[in-house]
């Protein structure tokens, strides 16, 4: 039995005449993300939930709780956890003091694990990570929500030693962000999920980028059950979404399949679908008619004063807690700030625990934004700084984000530069052409011809 097989959101499981390796295991059927917003959408089959528990080895590519959940961490005291080499090692420094077993894979190197499986980790500057599986000859290139920015040209260069490759990435219509967004005057933001963007040319996309031969969609299978994020449930991504736009020539497998890495046959058993009843906010904390006091407003201050790039980008950020308003002012233009409306106990639990970017991506809390075209505009980039180099890369002054990203750069080595043009060209194309227009996908076409 040498094998791959997929199942929940972003969980693998490598086999190896046993279970050898899991990744991201959340048991999202059983225990939510993101304050009790997400549930999975598929359940996972018994007899998989036992092999991920008999796997010697566990994998967790970053900190957010549909790959890394706390409750699901739990079951696994009693394995070898593998971590990505994050800078700042948050993870690590978390993990450590509670008694796990925790080893730290180099960056970009190859580790045995079994005698046919060996695996590869590559860190991103987002605080997420790629990792290569080498089973019995077979690559799996485990993309989960990590992208492939600063390392396009290294993946590249190892896929193209195997004949048999697959990856396995995050697509979809775009919830998995953000997309809770108002206009100063009250009206909802429309989010660019609402016109269905081609989910098979994405996956077309990235198996032309890794120089894959094949795809199974991952790290995809979240539904919403909180009643004030339900609302969200419309811009999820159902299953026959993934073809849509795929191109003829790539070979594309089902998501929950499994490879046979030694005859390549690919088996697929879609479990149930589960059945949400929406619960309310206060089943997980929160209230919204709970107001902040004066140890929370001094703790939300502390929280944002240590974040350089945020103080100098933005003029203020505006709590409205409970109904009120709780103005933080910034030492950027005054014109330029970010209205968040969010009950109380999500919020001093994103901050007392460093998880800002859980309310973001729970899709509950409202937000507005003021004199700023997007979340994460500009270098005070609200989403990278706070979320990405702060909470996650404990990077919060100037200089230690520039060592951070430093860092980060050294890392990448080439694949920077190919990082740095293709943001380049992809603004120089969205002056001309508005995204999901023929004149766009015509010109990010001939662009990814290029860089290939």
């Amino acid at each position: 039995m040498l094998k791959v097989t997929t199942t929940g959101n972003a969980t693998l499981i490598a086999y190896d005449s046993k279970p050898v390796i899991v990744t991201d295991p959340w048991f999202g059927d059983e225990e939510p993300a993101y304050f009790g917003s997400w549930v999975l959408s598929h359940r996972i089959p018994a007899q998989l939930k036992e092999d991920i528990a008999r796997c010697e080895f566990v994998w967790f590519s970053h900190g957010h709780p549909d790959h890394l959940n706390p409750t699901s961490l739990e079951r696994f005291r009693s394995k070898k956890i593998l971590l990505p080499d994050h800078v700042g090692s948050r993870i690590l420094k978390d993990l450590t003091p509670g008694g796990y077993n925790v080893t730290v894979l180099p960056d970009r190197k190859w580790v045995s694990l079994s005698d046919n499986i060996r695996v590869h980790c590559i860190t991103t500057q987002i605080q997420d990570a790629v990792l290569l599986l080498d089973v019995g000859g077979k690559l799996f290139i485990d993309l989960n929500d990590a992208g492939m920015r600063d390392c396009v040209r290294h993946i590249r260069g190892i896929s193209r030693h195997f004949r048999d490759s697959f990856v396995l990435p995050l697509s979809g219509y775009g919830d998995a962000d953000m997309i809770n967004f108002f206009k100063e005057d009250g009206s909802f933001v429309v989010p660019r999920a609402a016109r269905k963007p081609s989910v098979g040319g994405q996956l077309t996309n990235l198996v032309k980028a890794t120089g894959a031969r094949a795809v199974i969609p991952f790290s995809s299978f979240h539904q919403y059950q909180r009643e004030d994020s339900m609302w969200a449930q419309a811009y999820t991504t159902p299953m026959d979404a993934f073809t849509q736009g795929l191109a003829p020539d790539i070979e594309y497998h089902p998501p929950f399949s499994t490879v046979d890495c030694r005859t390549l046959e690919v088996t697929t058993e879609t479990p149930p679908e589960i059945q949400v009843t929406p619960r309310p906010a206060s089943d997980f904390g929160d209230n919204w008619s709970d107001a902040l006091d004066m140890k929370d407003v001094a703790a939300i201050e502390a929280y944002f004063a240590r974040k350089d790039r945020v103080q100098d980008y933005l003029g203020f950020v505006n709590f409205r807690v409970g109904g009120r308003d709780h103005t933080i002012r910034m030492r950027g233009p005054k014109e330029r700030g970010i209205t968040f409306a969010v009950p109380r106990g999500s919020l001093m639990t994103s901050i007392e625990y460093r998880i800002f970017d859980d309310l973001l991506i729970g899709n509950f809390m409202k937000t507005t934004l003021h004199g700023l075209h997007e979340l994460n505009e500009g270098k005070g980039s609200f989403i990278y700084s706070v979320a990405k180099y702060a909470d996650n890369g404990l990077a919060e002054s100037n200089a230690e984000v520039e060592a951070y990203l430093a860092e980060y750069r050294r890392r990448a080595g080439v694949d920077y530069l190919i990082s740095a043009l293709e943001d380049k060209s992809r603004g120089f194309i969205t002056r001309f052409a508005a995204q999901d227009t023929a004149v766009y996908k015509l010109m990010k076409k001939v662009y990814l011809s290029f860089i290939r």
